[in-house]
């Protein structure tokens, strides 16, 4: 693959994020299919990452594989015609819209497990205190 054949398929991968953000609305679009494409876009289009990008590996990983399978599942569930008329809409609306919602569900993820980390370094230390 080349450097421009990497940036058509970026460019395409773009595109089909945000139809298929713009697809999860659409009534004609099963459930499931809604349900996912409502995850993988808020997922893609949220400006913090669940696993930070400055993780070595891990931080890549989720934008290297789990954003391009999920949008694939989602692909295939969504009908062609309607995926096609959104398409052409994200294609006329190119700036990058961003989720602030799923921002937010991040956000809230990241303080959940940092509570609990401390609940448990909290509670192991209390323990240690209780033997001296």
């Amino acid at each position: 693959m080349t450097i421009s054949g990497i940036r058509q398929w970026a460019r395409a991968l773009k595109r089909d994020i945000h139809a298929v953000a713009l697809a999860a609305r659409d009534p004609r679009v099963p459930w499931y299919a809604r349900a996912l494409a409502i995850a993988v876009a808020g997922y893609a289009l949220s400006p913090i990452d669940l696993i930070p990008d400055f993780i070595p590996v891990l931080g890549y990983l989720d934008d290297l594989i789990l954003v391009p399978l999920g949008l694939w599942a989602v692909l295939r569930l969504i009908p062609p015609d309607v995926l096609a008329e959104y398409r052409v809409i994200a294609d006329a609306r190119s700036a990058r819209p961003v989720s602030w919602l799923a921002a937010a569900v991040i956000v809230t993820i990241w303080i959940a497990v940092a509570a609990g980390a401390l609940w448990l370094a909290a509670d192991w230390r209390a323990e240690d205190w209780a033997e001296e």
